[in-house]
């Protein structure tokens, strides 16, 4: 009989993932690819800093947050933004309501995650972290990509971990062991904070391991990386390579990372965004917070200069977001 309800449900699971196939899920229901538009792929609305085991939903004030960061979400949308893509992940400020409420307001569609973070040296993990093996920690993920988080009902639309800038720990690799058997049973792609390629090379390895193909991850923070020729390897397998901290200050360095994976014909794995952002629980009014305009004010007319098609920008802007983020299990065959 156990046997029996155990695989009824990996049926049920199997039918909803099913389901979701070839959709985009964001914070108020699954939409068509098509639908998700220019898309900035690695945004903040709220993080809190304090530690997984003091944070929580105690430590902001809804309204607040919302009156602040609503003006910025509605100038993208003006600015023609579509989609944003809410990387703050669980027991760092993740608020999937807040996020809907956001989302209801400004006519922006918002993405949000499931999954755990282990930079900054495990501050932000919880206990179960530790204590859980691979399976045990995937089971939660896959559990919140088929019944929603905790008792919101809104979906993940993709997996948010995070690594030191190091060596892996075998902590870390478990956690992107757990990530790889998530993708495999949700489809959900795995946005992992990175930085450095010894750490992107080394997830790449263990996802590899697990039978996943490298398409079906993200390496956050490519920009870390001074070596360009990494960006380049990291395209050729397959993998996303995200340069997600732009601002006014580093336009020029931005244009040249892409314009060497462009030369070698990579544009088509190239993410772009700001990590802007963010209301910070605990100071008055949330903090400075940092608009999510550089990329339209600065970097595309630097673009434009430089003689970048419309067709390019739409790749980078349009199709790679959806192509990434559509649900899909990318496995190795």
């Amino acid at each position: 009989m156990k046997l029996l309800l155990t695989l009824l449900g990996w049926c049920i699971l199997s039918m909803d993932i099913k389901a979701q196939t070839g959709s985009i899920m964001t914070v108020t229901g699954p939409i068509r690819p098509e639908e998700m538009g220019l898309t900035l792929i690695h945004e903040h609305v709220l993080v809190d800093f304090i530690g997984a085991d003091q944070t929580g939903e105690h430590r902001w004030d809804k309204k607040e947050v919302l009156s602040i960061v609503t003006p910025f979400v509605e100038e993208i949308k003006d600015l023609g933004v579509q989609t944003m893509v809410e990387c703050t992940p669980a027991y760092l400020g993740r608020d999937p309501l807040l996020l809907k409420k956001l989302s209801e307001t400004t006519g922006v569609q918002i993405i949000t995650n499931t999954g755990f973070y282990g930079a900054s040296d495990n501050k932000h993990l919880p206990s179960e972290a530790y204590t859980e093996t691979a399976d045990q920690l995937a089971a939660r993920w896959i559990r919140e990509a088929q019944e929603g988080i905790a008792d919101t009902g809104i979906k993940p639309g993709f997996i948010k971990t995070s690594v030191n800038s190091g060596h892996l720990s075998a902590l870390h690799r478990k956690l992107i062991r757990a990530a790889a058997r998530t993708h495999l049973k949700t489809g959900l792609i795995i946005a992992s904070h990175t930085g450095p390629a010894v750490p992107a090379f080394e997830q790449l390895a263990i996802l590899e391991s697990e039978g996943v193909h490298p398409s079906a991850f993200i390496w956050v923070h490519a920009q870390g990386e001074a070596d360009l020729a990494m960006h380049v390897k990291a395209a050729q397998k397959g993998a996303w390579v995200s340069l997600d901290g732009l601002a006014p200050s580093n336009i020029e360095d931005y244009a040249t990372m892409l314009e060497n994976l462009k030369s070698k014909g990579l544009l088509h794995r190239v993410l772009l965004s700001h990590d802007a952002g963010w209301y910070s629980p605990g100071e008055e009014k949330g903090g400075e917070f940092r608009d999510y305009t550089a990329l339209f004010k600065d970097f595309l007319p630097l673009l434009a200069a430089r003689g970048w098609t419309k067709e390019e920008i739409q790749q980078l802007l349009v199709i790679n977001p959806r192509t990434a983020f559509e649900i899909t299990v990318r496995a190795l065959r």
